[in-house]
């Protein structure tokens, strides 16, 4: 409004001065012309330096003009000092993570590569001029990171062979961030499964020759034991026989439960197609619990009698025996132990629910580590070995399945495993089922 005032009040002045020789309206429009003509210069000014501000200076321009050339210079020079800033913070993510030993590559919304560090560079054998703006998914052509990749779900990682070199074995995991972008993070773990392997071997290896003097001990406490109670020589010796005739049993099953783990985790994910008779593996843990309470605890079992199982009974059969003698065990008397094995288009599902002691929050993450114990000395009387839920996470993991744990100390626990749908057998075919439904 002041601009226009002062505009008006100048022209004004103009037509007065020329009213008095007789040219009023000539000069209004003279002065007019001169206005228009100067507001037209700035505004080329100001689109050539749009289009170069780098190369271009602004003009001094005073009223409304000179406000405007100031406040685009002082925009322009926050930005200035906003992109130093971010050029600074992003040559230190570059220099920060061209010193990490995994690689790091940044993927576009289309799975095309951005930018990746030496690291990446190697385990991958990415080049710089030719594989930037490609894919990473025409790269890397392993079966295992294509449907990794290919699925909207990242909470994982997945293992695979280098594209590059077949003796290493890389550990990829997918970080979403921004606008559809995304982080990828490679990691040499060849050592750790070199390892692994070695470990696995030694305790299958170690747990088989434990077997041989296993068997000579006992083999001499069976033909000891007929003297302890018949008052014989031995009948003084009865109470440290029947103590090694215990512990030697406790060996044993604590041998055939790591010979069991570490076939487990040699094995790959079980492919075989075998239709389980899940009903009749119940029937028979049933009658096992049953057993094993004699009769101290409510035991309820609601199976559906005509839902199967694809994979291999001796695995499948401990996840069931290890969960339902656990219940058994770790239930006080009176209690109620509740297995059900049930289906829906989701899947399959076979839960353990007891009202016994319950375990902490801080220990369920560690629950299926192998030898950890919630309650050492209970555990111990009751025969257990400390393996029982690491066979279990094991077996699952063949079947393609998940394990989830409720509990709460005091109420009880409830174990709850999940089968895919591709596992389940019915009569159905439950993936049709299932997009019928979706």
């Amino acid at each position: 409004m002041r601009e226009l005032f002062y505009t008006a009040l100048k022209i004004g002045a103009v037509g007065l001065l020329g009213s008095f020789v007789g040219l009023g309206w000539q000069a209004v429009v003279l002065a007019l012309t001169v206005s228009l003509l100067a507001h037209l210069r700035y505004l080329v000014r100001l689109r050539v330096w749009f289009a170069s501000p780098k190369q271009t200076e602004l003009p001094i321009a005073g009223g409304t003009w000179g406000e405007v050339f100031d406040g685009l210079l002082n925009l322009q020079k926050r930005n200035r000092k906003r992109k130093r800033r971010l050029a600074a913070i992003l040559s230190e993510f570059q220099a920060s993570t061209e010193a990490l030993p995994d690689g790091a590559v940044v993927l576009g919304s289309s799975g095309e590569i951005v930018w990746f560090n030496p690291a990446a560079q190697a385990l991958l054998g990415l080049r710089v001029q030719q594989d930037v703006g490609l894919r990473i998914a025409n790269l890397v052509r392993k079966p295992a990171f294509t449907e990794y990749f290919s699925r909207d779900d990242y909470s994982g990682e997945v293992e695979c062979e280098s594209p590059v070199n077949s003796g290493t074995m890389l550990s990829f995991r997918i970080i979403p961030y921004g606008n559809g972008q995304r982080l990828m993070i490679v990691r040499d773990v060849s050592d750790v499964r070199r390892l692994e392997t070695a470990r696995r071997d030694f305790v299958a290896n170690a747990s088989h020759e434990l077997r041989t003097p296993l068997t000579v001990l006992r083999g001499y406490l069976d033909v000891m034991e007929p003297d302890c109670h018949t008052g014989g020589s031995l009948f003084e010796w009865r109470t440290p026989i029947a103590e090694m005739r215990a512990q030697a049993t406790r060996m044993e099953a604590l041998i055939g439960d790591l010979l069991k783990l570490a076939r487990l985790e040699s094995d790959l994910i079980n492919t075989r197609q075998d239709v389980l008779d899940v009903p009749r593996m119940l029937a028979r843990v049933e009658q096992e619990a049953r057993s094993l309470s004699q009769g101290k605890h409510r035991i309820e079992f609601d199976i559906q009698p005509a839902l199967r199982l694809y994979g291999r009974e001796a695995e499948t059969q401990s996840i069931f025996t290890n969960l339902v003698s656990n219940a058994v065990h770790y239930t006080p008397e009176k209690g109620i132990i509740s297995v059900r094995w049930s289906g829906d288009d989701q899947g399959a599902q076979f839960q353990v629910a007891d009202t016994g002691i319950g375990i902490e929050e801080k220990d369920l993450p560690r629950i299926t580590e192998r030898f950890y114990r919630v309650d050492i000395g209970r555990s111990r009387a009751s025969g257990g070995t400390g393996l029982g839920l690491s066979i279990v996470k094991h077996a699952i993991e063949h079947l393609e399945g998940r394990m989830t744990i409720d509990s709460e100390v005091g109420v009880g626990s409830t174990f709850t495993c999940h089968f895919p749908v591709h596992r389940v057998h019915d009569g159905v075919n439950r993936q049709e089922l299932r997009n019928s439904v979706g």
